[in-house]
């Protein structure tokens, strides 16, 4: 292994920290997000949901539930801090593994990538803190929606190609012999 190699690692093994802290604690607040008797689902929230519907959330739950939601949004912020750098980490590990310049390249862009990822993440949460605080949802829904879909383009995106690129160098041959 190569001292970047090694260097991206431990880097990686950090924001896997910090991820897991982050997913625990927002893992454990779960189950007191509730309205009327229901779930209230975080993926819901982002992805799934009408406007009308958070408005209908955010309006109707009471104060307990409000802060345990804005303590789940906050606690997310450690958990972004895990994850879109251990995303780029990985990438960088790949890169390490790779020998030829254009693959290298293209997991460099997207651990760069992940830069706008959490970026993108960051106003999420903003929109969701502001709406809970005042829930009246405008025309920047669908500001939001571009914002939420582009975050999990780029995560989903960077982890599928590192990950995989870092499987295939685990089954590639170091010297290739001759079947024949």
């Amino acid at each position: 292994m190569t001292r970047n190699f090694n260097r991206w690692n431990r880097l990686f093994l950090f924001a896997l920290g910090l991820f897991i802290a982050g997913a625990f604690s927002m893992k454990w607040m779960e189950s007191d997000l509730v309205y009327y008797n229901e779930k209230i689902s975080v993926f819901g929230l982002e992805l799934f949901y009408p406007k009308e519907k958070i408005v209908e959330i955010f309006s109707g739950i009471n104060d307990k539930v409000k802060t345990i939601l804005n303590y789940h949004l906050s606690f997310d912020f450690i958990f972004m801090a895990g994850c879109y750098p251990g995303i780029a980490c990985l990438c960088m590990m790949a890169a390490e593994k790779i020998g030829t310049k254009n693959t290298k390249r293209v997991l460099f862009i997207f651990a760069f990538l992940q830069v706008f990822g959490w970026a993108f993440d960051m106003i999420e949460n903003y929109y969701l803190l502001k709406w809970l605080k005042q829930p009246i949802i405008g025309n920047e829904f669908r500001i939001y929606h571009v914002v939420v879909y582009s975050k999990w383009g780029s995560a989903l995106s960077g982890a599928l190609i590192a990950l995989s690129t870092l499987v295939a160098t685990l089954f590639k041959r170091k010297n290739p012999k001759s079947v024949i």
